[in-house]
């Protein structure tokens, strides 16, 4: 960028933010929802589902009170799917049937879909070297979403809506989106990083969890527990509601009349955010800065004392948040981070990271407590999922820049899911109304306009 560019872009971004810029008394005049919630923080209802439900409240004598949270898929409370695939068998599979078909399947159901997904695992011929590997990016979701993007030009049928069509193309990006996000760090570590390539093939008898470290480590080797918390991960990350941004992302991208190609890769651009998928890399961002500045990370005095100067915007990053803890729904607990805790300790215990664990813990016991004495019209504030996931994926040896993208793999489910309910469902193109403030201006020529 030239010198004179660079103070056009300069002086013009400075108008930009005189003329977008709103005062929070015109949200009030005009009772606008503004991120599509209102002032108590409930999201705008705007279409019916019966894939997830998430709930952070109950009605106790009339009034809406905070409650432990709780998530269901397809009416299913998630602590009784995993608690029924725990330690007999990998639930990642189980729980797509699930989300995709509304019913739990039969074992002969369960392998005839495992089968399929397996035999569905499979890129084009030389897709590989020519999309995944070319212009190889640090930022994976975009070289995911290109892939995505390229496929569709493999697909005779990529632009027909039938139902039948679209969850054959739903089965078939769930099945090798582990070998896009994997395929796709590869390349950029081997031309970025100047690292070695090795590129290992799925094995078709292997859960997708195993799959996924099989095809990232360069011996393809993991114990049963490794692959045991990452499918456990995978399961608690598999949907959540669809008022999430990428879900939401979905089902709009969907009833303009997209194709299941477009609408993925869309979802993807929304997830990718760090108020959203990427949460869990702010939480490593800041256990890092922590662990620089906490000198006793057994001190609780210590400890204290820097979170609440996280808090007050004196460290890290400045904006006043301890990431990782709270939620925009659930308050009392999340059910996925409840779940997650027991599993995680098991991992730190296998890696010799039973100090960094309390570490956690410690934060996690804390955090509320600080939170709530700066916030006093909050009620109460929990660690959520994405508090531990970092920590898991890291303890994992899963590099930083495959965060975002294993949720991404995990999510691929759910945004099938609500495709799908939105093709079926409704016919209607989703389109929120906005307020213009702006007043009326009488056209000036241009030979009689004055530069500013």
């Amino acid at each position: 960028m030239n010198s004179e560019y660079k103070r056009f872009i300069e002086s013009k971004s400075q108008m930009c933010e005189s003329i977008d810029r709103f005062s929070t008394e015109l949200y009030e005049k005009y009772d606008v929802k503004k991120g599509l919630r209102d002032v108590k923080g409930n999201g705008v209802v705007v279409g019916l589902t019966s894939i997830s439900q998430v709930d952070g409240t109950e009605i106790v004598d009339g009034v809406k009170v905070p409650c432990e949270g709780k998530l269901k898929y397809r009416g299913y409370d998630i602590k009784d799917i995993t608690a029924g695939f725990l330690n007999k068998r990998f639930g990642f599979e189980e729980s797509a049937y699930l989300l995709l078909f509304g019913a739990l399947p039969s074992e002969s159901e369960l392998e005839e879909f495992k089968l399929h997904m397996s035999e569905e695992r499979k890129l084009p011929v030389t897709f590989t070297r020519d999309v995944v590997m070319k212009a190889a990016n640090k930022d994976i979701m975009n070289s995911i979403s290109r892939c995505i993007l390229f496929l569709a030009s493999y697909d005779k049928k990529a632009l027909n809506n039938s139902v039948e069509n679209v969850l054959r193309q739903c089965i078939y990006l769930i099945s090798v989106f582990p070998m896009l996000t994997v395929y796709s760090y590869h390349a950029y570590n081997h031309y970025l990083n100047d690292e070695s390539m090795y590129i290992h093939r799925p094995d078709p008898k292997l859960s997708t969890a195993e799959n996924i470290l099989r095809m990232l480590r360069p011996d393809k080797t993991y114990t049963y527990l490794e692959a045991t918390v990452l499918d456990l991960a995978l399961v608690l990350h598999m949907e959540h509601g669809g008022g999430n941004n990428s879900t939401f992302t979905t089902r709009v991208t969907t009833s303009a009349g997209s194709d299941t190609y477009s609408v993925i890769a869309a979802a993807m651009s929304s997830l990718k955010g760090p108020k959203h998928g990427g949460a869990n890399l702010k939480v490593m961002d800041m256990m890092d800065d922590i662990k620089r500045h906490v000198k006793h990370l057994d001190s609780e005095k210590e400890m204290r004392k820097y979170l609440n100067e996280i808090l007050d915007k004196k460290v890290f990053d400045h904006q006043g948040l301890i990431y990782g803890m709270g939620h925009a729904v659930y308050s009392i607990s999340d059910p996925r981070a409840v779940i997650f805790k027991s599993f995680v300790h098991k991992l730190a215990m296998e890696k010799g990271r039973i100090d960094d664990f309390r570490t956690y813990e410690m934060i996690e016991r804390l955090a509320p407590e600080l939170i709530l004495a700066k916030r006093p019209n909050a009620t109460s504030v929990s660690a959520n999922v994405d508090f531990y996931s970092g920590f898991v994926y890291e303890m994992l040896g899963i590099p930083r820049e495959l965060f975002t993208p294993l949720f991404a793999t995990a999510r691929i489910i759910g945004w099938s899911a609500h495709r799908l309910e939105e093709l079926i469902t409704s016919n209607k193109i989703l389109r929120p109304a906005y307020v213009n403030v702006i007043t009326p201006k009488e056209y000036i020529p241009l030979e009689k306009r004055d530069a500013e």
